[in-house]
């Protein structure tokens, strides 16, 4: 009679076993696979990261820059963030009136 018991539970238990062994199993082939789809995608965005960093000019000084030319573009960057702040006024205000007309 207790052989039958233990018998059970020993079969019992290695068939859970197996189960659980088989889960594990696929969840760890599906993180690999998800690891390496995310190593592609991160390869990717580091490499468009370095050609959109290489395209845009340093405005950083150093010792063999022209100074008169580094702050001509400190001042067209300038230039172009007034016009950038500029045309998002004209928006807002586009929209500010839009909302007095429609809660007037």
């Amino acid at each position: 009679m207790w052989f039958t018991i233990w018998s059970v539970l020993v079969v019992g238990t290695l068939v859970g076993a197996f189960f659980l062994g088989r889960d594990l199993w696929r969840k760890a082939k599906a993180l690999l696979r998800q690891m390496s789809e995310s190593s592609q995608v991160m390869d990717r965005f580091a490499r468009r990261t370095d050609e959109l960093t290489a395209a845009q000019p340093s405005t950083a000084p150093t010792l063999f820059d022209d100074p008169v030319l580094l702050h001509e573009r400190v001042e067209e960057l300038r230039a172009e963030r007034a016009e950038r702040r500029a045309q998002r006024r004209t928006r807002n205000k586009v929209t500010w009136d839009r909302w007095r007309r429609f809660n007037a």
